[in-house]
């Protein structure tokens, strides 16, 4: 289905034209986060281990928390949960910039941090739930495969859009601004634009009259082998997205010019995004599985040539071939998470993937400056590898081909 047809469709009539827009901003919070902290604490503490640990910190808050709000959602529905929760981290981030700049010891800069993490709201993972249940109600039995695989290419290219235009903003506000601007704006997005997004008519997706409603999964389904390889393999695309950024931000700043860090980085989110939007023609004989493995395959490869350049040049063409990989294996990924799904649970199985998002990029960026701090930037080029390799192997030990999945109905979560 291409995304042109998309928009024409019953899926876009039932949300709305401010849908897709308000959805799209209100991902930038939750993308600005990890690096928001890591440089404002930098900044003001000086300290670029703390600022690492503080990364961490709040990827450490979003993977304990993420799942608990999803299942949240799944009882109690989203309106309900976003917006307090919404609320909550827009005042978290407003606090941030007061705290780190004062007098607080670091480990209640630390303690905020892992606050911020888990009251992060997951605009993203909850925006392909409210989608899927809308395809469930509106779209003819024998075109939902179709447009549910339109859906999940847009989706994933604006999570792939959004964590590439989420650093290089903030790093272009601390440049031009100050570092705690970024933070400040971070908290603005999330007050106006998750809040809206919170209360748009779609987080109220009402039941089928005719259907028999449906009952929740139990909790252990969520930790079935081939659900969990999806998670893995979603940790390694952000373990992927951290390493990258940190390792060409050491290796520029060797020669003064880690400003630019930004907008190199963004040479891969163009290939990226294309992909992953192109990923919707695929024919459905290439299956989920067989992408995961090419995609993954690809992106391993031109990780190893990104690892093994030692000038800008070599650089950007090598980001540029990882754009062609990553986006069409985040797209597969989310799809199987949907297929996967337990039945009732589609909102926590979401939100455990668009934590290990967040978790990886944490973890990645504070463990990839201290390798650039302790063995030199050079050998912190090889940190992308070592996550692409990740995503191969879960990608491997997945053992529910495509065509073998058990498939359910998509109904409304």
């Amino acid at each position: 289905m291409t995304h042109a047809r998309l928009f024409e469709s019953p899926l876009l009539r039932h949300a709305g034209p401010t849908y897709f827009p308000l959805a799209f901003v209100a991902r930038l919070p939750f993308a600005m986060m990890v690096v928001g902290v890591l440089t404002l604490v930098v900044a003001e503490r000086g300290s670029v281990t703390l600022g690492g640990l503080n990364s961490a910190a709040a990827g450490l808050g979003t993977a304990l928390a993420g799942p608990l709000l999803g299942a949240a959602v799944d009882r109690f529905g989203q309106r309900r949960v976003l917006v307090p929760v919404g609320l909550v981290n827009a005042t978290l981030l407003g606090a941030f910039p007061f705290v780190v700049a004062g007098t607080a010891p670091d480990v209640a800069v630390l303690a905020l941090s892992v606050l911020i993490g888990a009251s992060a709201p997951q605009v993203g993972p909850l925006s392909r739930t409210r989608l899927v249940a809308i395809i469930g109600r509106t779209i003819a039995p024998g075109r939902r495969e179709k447009v549910l695989s339109g859906t999940m290419a847009y989706e994933s290219a604006a999570d792939e859009t959004v964590f590439i235009v989420g650093p290089f903003l903030v790093g272009l506000l601390a440049s031009a601004i100050a570092p705690w601007v970024a933070i400040a704006g971070a908290s603005v997005l999330t007050f106006v634009f998750v809040t809206a997004f919170a209360l748009h008519h779609t987080g109220r997706v009402d039941p089928d009259p005719d259907k028999v409603p449906e009952v929740p999964a139990p909790a252990r389904e969520l930790v079935r082998f081939p659900l969990l390889t999806v998670v893995v393999g979603t940790l390694g695309v952000g373990i992927f997205f951290g390493a990258t950024l940190t390792s060409l931000t050491g290796f520029l700043a060797q020669d003064g010019s880690g400003d630019r860090a930004g907008l190199l980085y963004g040479v891969m989110g163009i290939g990226s995004a294309v992909l992953a939007l192109g990923a919707a023609a695929l024919p459905a004989r290439f299956t989920l599985r067989a992408r995961w493995r090419t995609f993954g395959s690809l992106l391993l490869a031109a990780a190893i040539g990104y690892a093994c350049a030692r000038s800008v040049g070599g650089l950007v063409v090598a980001l540029a071939v990882l754009g062609l990989g990553i986006g069409p294996t985040l797209v597969t990924l989310y799809s199987l998470a949907a297929r996967l799904s337990p039945a009732g649970r589609s909102a926590t199985t979401m939100t455990m993937l668009g934590s290990a998002v967040i978790v990886g990029q944490a973890l990645a960026s504070a463990g990839t400056g201290v390798v650039v701090d302790s063995l030199g930037a050079t050998a912190a080029l090889a940190a992308p590898a070592l996550a692409a390799a990740l995503v191969v192997a879960a990608g491997v030990a997945h053992t529910a081909p495509a065509s073998r999945v058990e498939e359910r109905e998509l109904v409304p979560a």
